[in-house]
């Protein structure tokens, strides 16, 4: 894209930001990958690394050896612990400081928001949020930094404390719902905005579509 070209489209939507009082930003993968975080489908991504089987809720509850990768993933990676947020995300969280943001709808799972500095409440995680694992039978949460050091060194997936019961990590796995509360009140918001930005989806991954 000509230099000119990008100044007219940035001044374009900065009008358009000026002259609009409540904005809803919608997230994809797109927005992190400066961050480190490599998207799902495209080559080099999650899936040419890991099985998508793997992330299907019934594998993960039914076989210990895919909660076991799952934990040595969580281990050794460390891609969404320690991750920054970028300029894109910082220019987001200064939208809230205008004034003008009522929220972000993401599709991410890597919280690059919340440490942009958009208040959580004002966060709306679509497919949940990899920085937290949650307890399947008391629903207790552990950060995943203090799970890792509550934890290892462990080669089998941990339990909850409290309960013994599974611990997952708190996204949303294949055959899995969205979260009916995120999804209508997210909804509700897209529908009612003045201006609705995407940064970094394609749109045409279902449902958030």
């Amino acid at each position: 894209m000509a230099k000119d070209d990008l100044s007219n489209k940035l001044s374009a939507v900065a009008e358009l930001i000026a002259e609009s009082g409540k904005v809803v930003v919608f997230t994809g993968a797109g927005i992190s990958t400066e961050s480190g975080i490599p998207d799902f489908r495209s080559p080099g991504g999650i899936w040419s690394k890991f099985d998508p089987d793997d992330f299907t809720i019934d594998k993960f509850l039914y076989n210990p050896d895919t909660r076991k990768k799952q934990w040595r993933f969580i281990m050794e990676s460390g891609i969404f612990v320690n991750a920054q947020p970028n300029k894109a995300h910082i220019a987001v969280a200064e939208l809230e400081k205008m004034g003008k943001l009522v929220c972000v709808i993401t599709q991410n799972v890597d919280n690059l928001h919340q440490k942009a500095g958009n208040s959580p409440e004002k966060v709306y995680e679509l497919h949940g949020n990899m920085n937290w694992l949650r307890c399947l039978g008391c629903h207790e949460r552990y950060s995943v930094p203090d799970a890792i050091e509550r934890f290892k060194p462990m080669d089998d997936a941990p339990v909850c404390e409290r309960c013994q019961g599974i611990l997952k990590p708190d996204v949303i796995f294949f055959g899995e719902s969205l979260p009916h509360q995120v999804l209508s009140d997210a909804s509700k918001h897209a529908s009612s905005c003045d201006l609705f930005i995407v940064i970094g989806s394609s749109l045409v991954v279902y449902p958030a579509a």
